[in-house]
């Protein structure tokens, strides 16, 4: 299968280095000191268990030299996927399938759903519907992404754990293609199930993204260190019980409960949440995918959501500083 990865950050590189390694044909959209890293010495991952994989795919940082592809993955955050939507017609063949790996609630959320609430836009996620009116939906393909991976060095990803990368059409049919998309991760190593409900696994994902990554980039603290000092692991539960809340107003069901959620989220340990890390490293914040998201949701449903409008309000805050000063921040020893 020829698959071209736009944007091989941390996600996006995790699935291009082991995509390449099953024989796949890979090319990566990439920019700056990462490009050229990847362009001299290849896209290197260490894996969990320290071991060390290189992959020489084509790199470049222009979409259309890439060329028309069978499978598109968007590897970037939310928020960058409208930068790069209008150039994607230039890696579309006649079946190209575009896979989206973002983390929050997805711009195709009310999309193909039956309901109150069927096609309602959410501009949150999509401002301006720049997305939903570039992106042809019946190419499009959702995922929830369950490994966590980190960028150590230009052209260097660390996988630190996780594996699957749930895959589902948007409107839960069974299709040739995505078992195609299936069978291609596995083949990589991953577990990637078709599942018919993706979007309670999107609730589930998020019910921990919407608490710890806020937190931890206002505290920054670990996830381990959120969860034992009690108020926080109480403000993380408040949070939850609200977005649960907003999800069931919608028909989500959520197969967890909430204590086990956050046992889950302990368990990792001393892991900097992907928002503590755009917060050291001084990058963009995924604000909106994973907490506006959730405020506009409530909204819609009528459900209050007092202690996340409060963490969302700090959160955006601090992101619009660091973007005014094109800063960063990192807790350090004197």
């Amino acid at each position: 299968m020829k698959i071209c990865v736009v944007g091989a950050g941390a996600i996006g590189g995790l699935l291009a280095v082991r995509l390449a390694e099953a024989g796949e044909q890979v090319s990566v959209i990439a920019r700056g000191p990462h490009l050229a890293a990847i362009r001299e010495r290849g896209l290197r991952l260490i894996g969990e268990d320290g071991h060390e994989a290189v992959a020489r795919v084509a790199a470049t940082d222009r979409i259309a030299e890439a060329g028309p592809q069978d499978l598109v993955i968007l590897g970037m955050k939310a928020h960058q996927v409208a930068a790069v939507v209008r150039d994607l017609p230039a890696l579309y063949g006649a079946e190209t399938t575009v896979l989206t790996a973002q983390n929050g609630i997805p711009w195709w959320y009310f999309m193909k759903q039956p309901g109150p609430h069927e096609g309602t836009r959410l501009h949150s996620v999509d401002p301006g519907g720049i997305i939903a009116d570039n992106l042809p939906l019946e190419r499009v393909i959702g995922s929830v992404v369950y490994p966590a991976a980190e960028i150590t060095a230009p052209g260097v990803i660390h996988h630190i754990e996780g594996n699957r990368f749930s895959l589902a059409e948007i409107d839960g049919a069974d299709t040739p293609r995505i078992q195609a998309v299936s069978a291609s991760l596995r083949q990589a190593g991953f577990k990637a199930p078709v599942v018919s409900d993706i979007r309670a696994e999107i609730w589930t994902k998020l019910w921990g993204n919407l608490s710890f990554n806020p937190l931890s980039a206002l505290t920054h603290a670990t996830l381990v260190d959120i969860c034992r000092h009690p108020l926080t692991r109480a403000l993380a539960a408040d949070m939850m019980r609200e977005a649960q809340a907003v999800g069931e107003k919608l028909g989500i069901r959520f197969r967890v409960s909430l204590e086990k959620r956050i046992a889950g989220a302990e368990a990792v340990g001393a892991h900097k949440t992907s928002m503590l890390q755009d917060v050291e490293a001084g990058r963009v914040l995924e604000v909106e995918a994973l907490i506006g998201s959730v405020v506009e949701l409530g909204r819609i449903t009528a459900t209050p959501t007092p202690h996340i409008d409060a963490v969302y309000a700090c959160t955006g805050l601090l992101a619009q500083s660091l973007q005014a000063a094109k800063g960063r921040l990192r807790i350090e020893a004197v």
